[in-house]
């Protein structure tokens, strides 16, 4: 199974809403990497919840429970075929991971968090999943 990471600004979209909403489309990327990403994810696969610009730490992890789909929140016009896919809440990070914990283990250097910072959905590999997972003190 593949994992991902997914990026928010807690003050646009956080954890504890994503918890509130149950069930939530993960609309308004615009990115071609990032959209690419999301059209290979499957129902089932999981991904790490990160806050980013505020707090800069791995949260929690969600599901995605329906493959890509169009963005609804495509302007009349806009050009690009974007899309989203449906995530749910499975748990909280016990400890949060921060970025500067990740930057600071040098067993994360080729995580894309690390290299290609301002993608906001990215593939996280089995064994980095594993690490984080052990940091934040994740059992799932």
């Amino acid at each position: 199974m593949p994992f991902w990471l997914v990026k928010s600004e807690p003050d646009a979209f956080s954890w504890e809403q994503q918890v509130t909403h149950g069930v939530e489309p993960w609309t308004g990327v615009r990115n071609h990497m990032a959209k690419n990403n999301l059209k290979a994810m499957a129902v089932g696969d999981h991904a790490f919840f990160y806050h980013s610009n505020i707090g800069k730490e791995v949260v929690g992890v969600v599901e995605v429970v329906r493959a890509a789909y169009p963005d609804p929140t495509i302007e009349p016009g806009e050009k690009g075929d974007w899309v989203c896919v449906d995530m749910k809440a499975v748990a909280p990070m016990p400890v949060p991971v921060t970025l500067a914990a990740l930057k600071a283990d040098p067993r994360f250097a080729e995580l894309a968090l690390i290299r290609q910072s301002r993608l906001s959905v990215m593939a996280v590999s089995a064994e980095h999943w594993a690490l984080i997972c052990a940091l934040g003190g994740y059992q799932g």
